[in-house]
């Protein structure tokens, strides 16, 4: 990966119509480098980062952002809070498991913005493993009773030129 590709926020973030962001609850699940909730905090936002390791962040000071180092699929992390934040941003990362802590996390009016890989991924790269591969129209079918306000599932390129099969999603709970 580019230095690039670590710092800068996805264009699904970058490119949306976002209402005023400051002031708002942001959670970036398995936030690796934590690019996306970055530019959240940039925005105004306070923002807990959750990952198994959070060494990319570890020179992070900042009074709205929160670091919760935790493993989310051995069963010693504790549940997701309910109810509690205004977005939570999950990418490149699927653990089926978690779908309903991550529904019940967000607020009432809150959006989730969800991007991953999908079982396309397997024929032109990494990952292939099933279990981190979404099927065809999953994405949309979790979270099929939420206000879609974008939904995509096909190719991508980044900047660098490299293609990934994903689905991204914005949605609104009800």
């Amino acid at each position: 990966m580019t230095h690039a590709t670590l710092s800068t926020a996805s264009s699904l973030i970058t490119q949306f119509s976002w209402p005023e962001l400051t002031g708002l609850k942001v959670l970036d699940l398995a936030c690796g480098s934590g690019r996306n909730g970055l530019w959240f905090l940039s925005q105004g936002c306070e923002v807990t980062f959750i990952d198994q390791g959070l060494s990319a962040l570890a020179e992070l000071t900042h009074d709205k952002a929160h670091q919760w180092q935790w493993n989310l699929e051995d069963g010693s992390a504790p549940p997701l809070p309910q109810e509690s934040f205004d977005i939570v941003l999950v990418f490149n990362y699927l653990h089926r498991p978690l779908f309903p802590q991550i529904a019940a996390s967000l607020k009432s009016g809150g959006l989730i913005v969800y991007e991953t890989f999908t079982w396309q991924q397997a024929q032109i790269g990494r990952p292939r493993n099933p279990d981190f591969l979404l099927t065809e129209n999953e994405l949309q079918s979790v979270f099929a009773n939420w206000q879609p306000l974008h939904y995509f599932e096909g190719r991508l390129s980044d900047a660098a030129g490299t293609e990934s099969a994903k689905a991204q999603l914005i949605a609104r709970k009800p």
